[in-house]
């Protein structure tokens, strides 16, 4: 005995799916556009700060702050690390050559209200896939309820109930949860791997920071000591 089965098109499954298709439809779409752009963005800002801050804590140790300011400010336009490093050292050598002297307090404000920025440009869009994750699955249940309300509601009107009868309903819930779910799932997974790559980069900032403020707190301490 043989059994035909019939591939439905992406229209079909749209059509079937019922009204609660369009929401979900601009969900997916606006999912993968923020997914997009937050891809090319994160791949065109290198980074990578390890190797500025190694280059940054030799030229401190030698005193030469202003040729660090040279190295860093031509990276600042594709490199996030190099605006904190930047922000870092200016504040540094300001505050070295004012008449109060070198404030790590200081510097760390600096430093920090700059990472603050970058990592909220980085982090740009992750709220609206926190919201896409959330609500997408919803409007599928809510389509979900739609399909199983015209399901029953066939059966009501029907004299003969048999199981066409209800498959319209029952396509439309089950179309729905499963595109919701579809939907939520890439949302929560770029909102993942965004995250860690942007948490990652706020750790190794967090770290050459710390380290050069205390090189530049030692080094200062030595040059008094020396004076003395």
């Amino acid at each position: 005995m043989e059994y035909q089965t019939e591939a439905f098109s992406l229209l079909e499954l749209f059509r079937l799916g019922g009204i609660t298709m369009w929401p979900l439809t601009l969900y997916s779409i606006a999912t993968i556009a923020i997914g997009l752009e937050r891809i090319i963005y994160l791949s065109y800002h290198n980074l990578q700060i390890d190797d500025m801050g190694a280059r940054v804590s030799q030229m401190l140790a030698d005193g030469d702050y202003d040729g660090a300011v040279e190295y860093l400010s031509p990276q600042t336009k594709r490199r996030m690390g190099a605006r904190v490093l930047l922000a870092l050292v200016n504040r540094a050598r300001d505050l070295i050559k004012s008449p109060g002297g070198f404030s790590e307090k200081s510097v760390e404000r600096a430093a920090g209200s700059e990472a603050t920025v970058c990592i909220g440009s980085l982090e740009s869009g992750f709220n609206f896939l926190v919201a896409l994750g959330s609500i997408a699955p919803l409007t599928g249940f809510l389509g979900t309820v739609t399909g199983m309300i015209s399901a029953f509601r066939a059966i009501a009107e029907a004299t003969d109930v048999n199981p066409q009868v209800v498959a319209g309903g029952i396509n439309e819930a089950l179309i729905t949860t499963v595109y919701g779910l579809i939907v939520a799932i890439f949302a929560m997974v770029f909102h993942t791997i965004f995250s860690h790559v942007v948490d990652k980069f706020a750790g190794r900032v967090e770290k050459n920071c710390s380290d050069l403020i205390v090189e530049i707190a030692d080094s200062q301490g030595r040059g008094r000591e020396q004076s003395a």
